[in-house]
């Protein structure tokens, strides 16, 4: 192979791009994410060996968050992130809609009480006491 080619590709796997672009931290969970549908080109279910090539447009699901990327470059290694930021584009309606999606998820939690952790030993025996009480009137 030519250097050239090696340094500035034209096409490579997708799964390796979503690697080097950051987006998963392996490539086998890459993988994985693209086998379980969870990464879409044109709305079509695509494999880990898609051939990627700058202006691309991908759909990928992270937990409850979508993203809807351009693809800007490619990269023959993982790079830093501030340079994997530089190979894709998110859409303006994507990004709206995630922020949008984790500030609801932060009011939500917001709303949910968080319990104070284990009882106390003192709490602990005020709850046994509590239970052995009702299960002695249920069985008369």
């Amino acid at each position: 192979m030519s250097t050239d080619k090696q340094n500035n590709p034209k096409t490579m796997r997708l799964d390796k791009w979503l690697w080097c672009a950051r987006f998963y931290k392996t490539r086998r969970q890459a993988t994985d994410a693209i086998k379980s549908g969870k990464v879409k080109s044109n709305a079509d279910k695509v494999k880990p060996s898609h051939l990627v090539k700058p202006g691309d447009i991908y759909t990928i699901r992270q937990g409850p968050y979508s993203y809807e990327i351009t693809v800007k470059g490619l990269a023959t290694h993982r790079r830093p992130a501030s340079e994997a930021a530089l190979l894709h584009e998110e859409s303006q309606d994507s990004q709206i809609q995630r922020e949008k999606l984790a500030k609801e998820i932060k009011a939500n939690n917001a709303m949910i009480s968080h319990s104070q952790g284990r009882p106390t030993k003192r709490e602990r025996r005020k709850l046994i006491r509590f239970t052995q009480k009702n299960s002695a009137k249920q069985k008369d």
